[in-house]
């Protein structure tokens, strides 16, 4: 069946949602990021023995949108409430925000390209 799925990773639970198009895929991937932006509240971990993890670090919800054509890409929330897009599946490029750009719209510039 073609179109596109969204993949939202998060709690250890993974809920799958598919649209036909990328404009609602992509309304989808920033609705359930924003919610995960929300209710991110990481802790630092480790220490001691193991390496520090500041919230930053963490990525405590992943968004991933697969479609036809190859298409990979999708969103990582963090654990101090930052998002940041990305393109990939096993080598994940980050996508660069341009200035007043938030992750959702530089994801949504770089797959319309």
């Amino acid at each position: 069946m073609p179109g596109f799925r969204i993949l939202v990773h998060s709690a250890a639970k993974v809920r799958r949602e598919r649209t036909d198009n990328l404009d609602a895929a992509l309304a989808v991937v920033e609705r359930h990021g924003r919610r995960l932006e929300e209710g991110a509240s990481a802790t630092e971990e480790g220490g001691g023995l193991i390496r520090r993890y500041e919230p930053v670090q963490q990525v405590v919800g992943r968004i991933e949108l697969r479609g036809p054509g190859r298409i990979r890409a999708g969103i990582d929330v963090r654990g101090d409430g930052s998002a940041e897009a990305f393109t990939g599946r096993v080598r994940r490029r980050v996508v660069h925000q341009r200035q007043d750009e938030s992750p959702y719209e530089a994801l949504r510039r770089e797959l319309s390209a």
